[in-house]
């Protein structure tokens, strides 16, 4: 039975499901067995709900788009009520939730079987899964190397053959580093597409989204078509798409405008490797019937960067004085990692125009990206700056200062956090190799709302150029 999770996405095992040749339980099974034979070596389970699966399945599954599909969530404010969620912090040790997420009930409709959730740094706050609560997760490629972050769980466990697809969260690129960094198709939704509550409907002043990493282009679409739509009480919502995203996925793009852009806005510098794979992507594209021009928006990345950290830190600072303070214990490294009391420190020193002008910057950003793609469709660029890095270099309690932590972590991910103060939806394509035999995602990006547009140019390039067969060893 093992083997069918190898060769069917999340949309073949549901409709192997629907005929009958396997049932739920089998599939359920399979998922958990290979879960526990995988984890050992590569470390991506935080919580094992495998009983709350067995009774869902007992229950009766929903007839939905993914009845009888192993699922695993993402262990950071993502609820299912009387279970445990604990953000990859030891300060969150053993909290049981009293909600359940808009998000988990709309999963759990479309048919899918939760069985889990899956390891992030200490509150989605760096590019790696490490953490002192849960330990280093490593990449299936190679054991040595980050898995990315902060969904670099998920995208261990997908990357593994566990599942197929599974769900991730976005805060400054954790959808899209992940999916880099272990081969696979990762797509950060538009700001308000996938609800985010209700315990709270936007984090990190709106930085934040919900989605999944995944093996093909057509489960993420499905995917979001189970899961988008309005959520009550949220302060706004990305426009309604014209069709299914499933549909868009083989539709024709038409010939789009794509601007090239090798240098993020910050000046950090791109491992040489990384402008190739990017460059191939392009000659690709033009291939393909696209115009690829180098093209960027000129935006300042010290303000974006200081609004970035106002937003983050004050955040952070709020929700663990509170949770501190709910638990009646001082906040300190037995509780807290060395990076996240940087964080906090800085969150408390920051005033409320601080944060406002973080917002306010974030703001203009989205006005300058937007009138620039006035004349181009879609921005083409790296997704990360270097393949993988080495375990051990940006995780939150290696006793660096903030300030090299900071440069360390800019530099890798100088590509992705604008699009999350941005709004816009920005997808991570699984194109190329390293010399060394490490995954090398390339992104682009759309304009707000036009989800659509960038799965009709996945799916044309994952037809081009197919990714499917290019699979880690383990």
């Amino acid at each position: 039975m093992s083997e069918v999770l190898d060769t069917h996405d999340s949309l073949g095992l549901a409709d192997l499901v629907k005929k009958r040749k396997v049932s739920a339980t089998e599939l359920l099974e399979a998922a958990i067995a290979r879960a526990e034979a995988l984890n050992p070596r590569f470390n991506f389970m935080a919580q094992k709900h495998y009983d709350y699966g067995r009774k869902a399945i007992a229950a009766g599954l929903p007839q939905g788009p993914f009845s009888g599909v192993p699922w695993l969530l993402k262990d950071l404010n993502t609820y299912i009520a009387g279970e445990v969620t604990e953000n990859g912090s030891r300060l969150y040790k053993g909290q049981r939730a009293s909600v359940t997420s808009e998000l988990v009930r709309r999963i759990e409709r479309a048919g899918f079987v939760i069985f889990g959730k899956t390891t992030t740094p200490e509150f989605g706050l760096t590019g790696t899964t490490e953490s002192v609560a849960n330990g280093p997760t490593r990449n299936p490629w190679n054991p040595e190397r980050i898995a990315g972050g902060s969904s670099g769980g998920a995208a261990a466990a997908v990357a593994a053959g566990v599942i197929p697809a599974a769900h991730a969260t976005d805060g400054g690129g954790s959808i899209r580093i992940p999916a880099s960094a272990c081969g696979l198709f990762g797509l950060k939704p538009s700001r308000g597409r996938v609800p985010m509550g209700p315990a709270r409907t936007e984090g990190w002043g709106g930085m934040s989204v919900h989605h999944a990493v995944s093996r093909t282009v057509r489960d993420s679409a499905a995917i979001l078509d189970a899961t988008h739509g309005v959520e009550p009480g949220s302060r706004y919502s990305a426009p309604t798409p014209e069709r299914p995203y499933l549909q868009e996925v083989g539709r024709d793009p038409g010939k789009l405008r794509i601007a090239l852009m090798l240098t993020p806005n910050s000046g950090a510098p791109v491992d040489p490797e990384v402008v190739e794979a990017t460059r191939a992507a392009a000659r690709l594209l033009e291939s393909l019937g696209h115009h690829v021009e180098e093209a960027a928006p000129k935006i300042d990345m010290a303000a974006i960067g200081a609004s970035s950290f106002a937003l983050m830190a004050s955040s952070v600072a709020a929700d663990c004085v509170d949770r501190a303070r709910a638990l009646g214990i001082e906040l300190g490294p037995d509780v807290l990692e060395r990076t996240t009391l940087d964080f906090i420190a800085m969150g408390k020193s920051y005033t409320g125009m601080d944060y406002a002008r973080g917002n306010n910057a974030y703001q203009a950003a989205a006005v300058t990206i937007a009138q620039f793609m006035e004349r181009w469709d879609v921005i083409l660029s790296p997704t990360l700056s270097a393949p993988p890095l080495p375990l051990g270099r940006i995780g939150l309690d290696t006793g660096r200062s903030m300030m090299d932590w900071g440069r360390e972590v800019g530099t890798f991910t100088a590509f992705t956090g604008i699009y999350n103060g941005t709004g816009q939806p920005a997808m991570s394509l699984p194109l190329a190799m390293s010399k060394d035999g490490l995954p090398i995602g390339v992104m682009v990006t759309g304009r707000y709302g036009e989800e659509g547009l960038l799965f009709r140019l996945a799916g044309q390039v994952e037809k081009a150029a197919p990714w499917i067969g290019r699979r880690a060893k383990v």
